[in-house]
């Protein structure tokens, strides 16, 4: 798959400065150290780069600020969401206050589509 060579560079930086959410979340993903299962993060769907991927299960984990909460950006989100759906992946949405203060239920809702 061809890619835009912009988002690639924007996903290679995006890895490098993750946001705390991310950071917390990755540390339980990575490595196979959940249900050891391969993650990948900041990675190119399409023109999209989604937060975490499980190749193998087609899962996509979006994890959400307060910005994803404004009009323009819901629309935008659902559109990504229906783009990678359309791909066959999965996506679960979590908002970073989620990963802070139920990290539990979040790796829950995770563990239910495993």
């Amino acid at each position: 798959m061809q890619y835009n060579h912009d988002n690639l560079k924007l996903a290679k930086s995006l890895r490098f400065n993750m946001t705390k959410e991310e950071v917390k979340l990755w540390n339980i993903l990575r490595a196979k150290r959940f249900h050891n299962l391969k993650f990948k993060r900041q990675v190119l769907v399409g023109d999209y780069i989604v937060d975490f991927l499980c190749a193998d299960l087609m899962l996509v984990i979006e994890l959400d600020g307060g910005q994803h909460n404004m009009d323009k950006n819901i629309v935008l989100d659902k559109q990504r969401t229906e783009y990678l759906e359309q791909q066959g992946y999965t996506v679960l949405r979590f908002w970073n206050s989620d990963v802070w203060n139920n990290i539990e239920g979040v790796c829950a809702i995770i563990e239910e589509h495993i």
